[in-house]
C-alpha cells in the first residue's frame, strides 16, 4: 500500500528574533503559515530501505548522503519500529530556500509512516521526534498557521489567513541558515502581537532580513518587485531567506506580477494560497 502526504512550503508572515540563547539557538516568536504548494512524500512497504529523490529540484540533493526525509525514517524506527520501506521524495521547492523544505519533508514522511504503522497523527511522540529533527519541523508537522515561541516548537493554533493569495519567488540563491544568524545584531526590537493574525503579520517585520542582506544581497530584487507592485496586502522575506512572499487581494493583479517576476532568468515564482 503507498501512502502519499503533501509537505507543504512555511512561510514566516512575521520572524522576530528576541534573544539568543545559552544552546546556540534564539528565542523567537514566529507566525506561522503554510501554502498549498509544495514537496510530496510517498512510501510504501520494500524488500529493504530505498530512498529516491525526483521533481525540479531533485538534482540539488543527494539520496545517498544524509538527508532530514532518512533521519526522520530512522527515528521513527528506533521510537515506534518499522519494517523497510522505500520512499520517495518529490522536490517541488527550492532547497535552503526560507520556506522550510527539508522540515517540511521530514514532517511529511513522519505523518506518512504514522498512518502506515496505525499511529495517531496526534500522538505526543511524533512531535518529540519532530522537535529533535529540527526547529521548524512540529510546525510543519502540526501543518497549519501557529504562533510559534522558543526556538519555534511551541505552537498555538490561530485562525483567520486561510485562502489567501500568495506569491512565492526565490531568486535562485540558497542561503545557509546558521550564516543569517551568525550576523543577526542581537538586539531584541520587541513582541510580536497575538491577538489577530493579520493585524499582527501586518505590524510585525523579518528581524532575519537585515543580515540575510549582507549574506545575499540578491535578496533585494524580488522582494522590491513585490513591495512596488499594486494590490499587494504584504510583501516580506520568509524565514532566513532567500525566498520572499507577497499576500494579494486580486487573483489577476497577482498572476500579473509572477508573469513579471517570471521574466527574471533564474527566479523561480509560484503563486498560490494559503492552507488553513
Amino acid at each position: 500500500m503507498r501512502i502519499t502526504e503533501p509537505a507543504p512550503a512555511k512561510i514566516n508572515l512575521a520572524l522576530h528574533v528576541r534573544a539568543r540563547r545559552p544552546d546556540g539557538y534564539h528565542e523567537l516568536e514566529t507566525l506561522f503559515a503554510f501554502v498549498e504548494a509544495g514537496d510530496v512524500v510517498s512510501v510504501e512497504p520494500a524488500e529493504r530501505d530505498e530512498f529516491r529523490i525526483s521533481g525540479p529540484f531533485g538534482a540539488a540533493l543527494d539520496a545517498e548522503t544524509d538527508n532530514l526525509v532518512t533521519r526522520a525514517r530512522d527515528r521513527f524506527r528506533t521510537a515506534f519500529g518499522l519494517p523497510a520501506v522505500a520512499i520517495e521524495l518529490v522536490k517541488n521547492l527550492p532547497v535552503a530556500s526560507g520556506i522550510g523544505g527539508g522540515s517540511a519533508d521530514a514532517a511529511a514522511t513522519l505523518r506518512a509512516l504514522a498512518r502506515m504503522t496505525g499511529i495517531g497523527a496526534d500522538n505526543a511522540r511524533l512531535y518529540d521526534l519532530a522537535d529533535g529533527l529540527g526547529s521548524d519541523v512540529p510546525a510543519c508537522l502540526f501543518g497549519r498557521t501557529a504562533m510559534g515561541r522558543g526556538r519555534g516548537e511551541q505552537l498555538q493554533p490561530l485562525t483567520g489567513a486561510a485562502g489567501r493569495l500568495v506569491l512565492l519567488i526565490n531568486p535562485g540563491i540558497a542561503v545557509s541558515t546558521a550564516a543569517v544568524f551568525a550576523r543577526w545584531d542581537g538586539l531584541d526590537r520587541g513582541p510580536l502581537r497575538t491577538d489577530d493574525v493579520m493585524a499582527a503579520a501586518l505590524d510585525g517585520r523579518n528581524d532575519l532580513y537585515p543580515p540575510a542582506r549582507l549574506v545575499a544581497p540578491g535578496i533585494d530584487a524580488p522582494l522590491a518587485l513585490l513591495e512596488a507592485y499594486p494590490g499587494v496586502v504584504l510583501a516580506r522575506m520568509s524565514g532566513s531567506g532567500a525566498t520572499c512572499f507577497a499576500l494579494f487581494d486580486s487573483e489577476e493583479q497577482m498572476m500579473m506580477a509572477a508573469e513579471q517576476a517570471s521574466t527574471q532568468a533564474g527566479w523561480w515564482v509560484c503563486p498560490t494560497r494559503l492552507r488553513p
